[in-house]
């Protein structure tokens, strides 16, 4: 209990730290999109380049993985959706309901708890998780959001040429794609350089953590909160079972898994709550303020359901 403690305690503090800097006056709510802005484009990009250079390529792609946290996502993707469809809901409010419960916050609150748990792979965790999410887990869910718009509104190529390109150019793909590289290619970046990397990405955990509490003291618990507490139930317990699911049952099929620390950070991973600017991916769609409650929710909880699943693998 002491160790889950050790855990958790830091990274709640720093998320309450945030919160209680907008309310003492100190930040503003609208603050959280700056410092946002240099987490996911400064501090992790250079993170990502950084660690997957150091190590060889084969240290960094692990097929099993990769394949568990990609079919436990889109799986709790797929019942989300259904699930809302089922009970009547639009298809944009189900795509929304996809997204939430399938794309976790791997970089600012995955990335703090696997850097206190896992210290040596946190950055090799990262990536691997955010190969799955940039490059399948959110353009499903855009996909899915796309469609539900009126037919014709946009020709189907044109979305998706644009999710590719949208993709491409986040600076977090940049990082991690440069990074993969200088690895492959086995380039050594100069020891300033390194150090340059490592100086802006020790500040990605705290600030990231900072962050959540600044963007939660701005929303409010005004929406469809059923609908929302149903979007974070999915993300926060059905998501982590359909990974453990997976863990038992793939290999049965003859597939590979991940074993020991592995497979017990992929399935923190998908205990994680949903990432923060979900509401504004989905804004465009008229679902944002189901999205925000549902950060909300899912934030809070999680400081129940991550302290349950770190006492149940670790």
């Amino acid at each position: 209990m002491t160790a889950i403690a050790d855990i958790l305690l830091p990274i709640f503090a720093l998320i309450g730290a945030g919160w209680g800097l907008v309310r003492a006056g100190v930040l503003i709510p609208a603050d959280a999109r700056p410092l946002s802005a240099y987490v996911m484009n400064i501090a992790l990009p250079a993170l990502l380049c950084g660690a997957i250079a150091r190590r060889d390529l084969a240290d960094v792609l692990h097929p099993g993985y990769l394949l568990v946290f990609a079919a436990a996502g889109l799986a709790s993707m797929a019942l989300a959706y259904a699930a809302f469809r089922l009970r009547g809901q639009d298809r944009a409010r189900a795509a929304t309901a996809g997204m939430g419960a399938s794309c976790p916050n791997s970089g600012f609150v995955g990335f703090p708890i696997m850097l206190l748990v896992f210290p040596d792979h946190a950055a090799m965790i990262l990536a691997l998780n955010f190969m799955v999410e940039n490059f399948l887990l959110i353009p499903v869910a855009l996909m899915a959001l796309e469609l539900s718009r009126p037919q014709g509104q946009r020709p189907l190529w044109r979305v998706v040429a644009g999710l590719i390109l949208s993709v491409l150019r986040r600076p977090l793909v940049i990082g991690l794609l440069l990074g993969l590289v200088l690895s492959l290619l086995r380039i050594d970046l100069p020891a300033p350089v390194l150090r340059l990397l490592d100086l802006a990405a020790a500040s990605a955990g705290a600030v990231a953590l900072v962050v959540i509490g600044v963007g939660l003291a701005g929303l409010r618990l005004t929406g469809d909160r059923a609908a929302s507490g149903a979007i974070a139930l999915g993300k926060l317990v059905v998501h982590p079972l359909l990974a453990v699911g997976l863990l038992a049952l793939l290999p049965l099929l003859g597939l590979p898994v991940p074993q020991g620390a592995l497979a017990i950070a992929l399935v923190l991973s998908t205990a994680m709550p949903m990432f923060s600017v979900y509401p504004i991916f989905v804004q465009e769609y008229g679902t944002a303020g189901l999205a925000s409650v549902s950060v909300l929710l899912g934030t809070l909880a999680s400081a129940v359901t991550l302290g349950v699943a770190l006492a149940l693998l670790i």
